[in-house]
């Protein structure tokens, strides 16, 4: 049964740094994209980054790229999210997700409804 875990949620003052993991069993995270997504309460989930390992492609939401850094580890079958200079707008249920990368090629931001596979979320919480 494919299944994907994030951990590394946690308290943080504004300016510091998270690294989120994402990791998966029961299927090898090489063959699909991997989106990251988060979700602030009465917000909808929207998306962050995502990443094709065997691809070697990473997207970023414009708004957050050069904060935020996706990335792979193929023999850990994880992948990460680096978050930088945190502010309080980034408060949220952080999800990873597997997508089909060879129907998408490189365009791995997708809507979360195109995406398949699902963590239960690991939590931001910046401080303001």
């Amino acid at each position: 049964q494919p299944q994907l875990v994030e951990s590394g949620g946690d308290l943080v003052q504004p300016g510091g740094s998270l690294k989120l993991s994402c990791v998966g069993s029961g299927f090898s995270l090489d063959h699909y994209a991997i989106g990251w997504f988060r979700q602030a309460p009465g917000d909808e989930r929207e998306d962050v980054a995502c990443i094709n390992l065997s691809g070697g492609i990473k997207k970023y939401v414009d708004s957050l790229e050069g904060r935020f850094t996706v990335s792979g580890d193929h023999d850990k079958n994880t992948v990460y999210l680096q978050m930088n200079s945190l502010k309080s707008e980034d408060t949220a249920v952080y999800y990873c997700a597997a997508g089909p990368a060879m129907a998408w090629g490189s365009n791995c931001l997708r809507s979360r409804e195109e995406y398949e596979v699902w963590g239960q979320g690991t939590p931001v919480t910046v401080l303001s």
